[in-house]
């Protein structure tokens, strides 16, 4: 619904952006299962394990490549998480 969630919560964040990324992939035809490669950008690198073991909730079966890097900033400063999804998904 456009509406920010999980103030000041990187895990809770995070745990709404693969939500998404998992409904997308879905509408798709896809999965999770499908995903090769993640990108999570922090604005807090301390953050780095509170949303690796969120990432690990989805992908821990998975386990596609992964980098985990520090941004200064996103548009919304209320932002402290954004994640980027690779995927292969064959045509059926």
């Amino acid at each position: 619904d456009g509406k920010n969630v999980g103030r000041g919560d990187a895990a809770a964040q995070a745990r709404r952006c693969f939500e998404i990324v998992r409904d997308a992939l879905a509408k798709a035809g896809s999965s999770l299962d499908d995903v090769v490669r993640t990108r999570v950008l922090l604005t807090r690198i301390e953050d780095w394990e509170k949303v690796g073991k969120v990432h690990g909730e989805f992908f821990g079966n998975i386990r596609p490549a992964n980098t985990t890097m520090q941004v200064a900033r996103f548009i919304d400063q209320e932002w402290l998480v954004e994640v980027e999804v690779d995927a292969v998904v064959s045509e059926q």
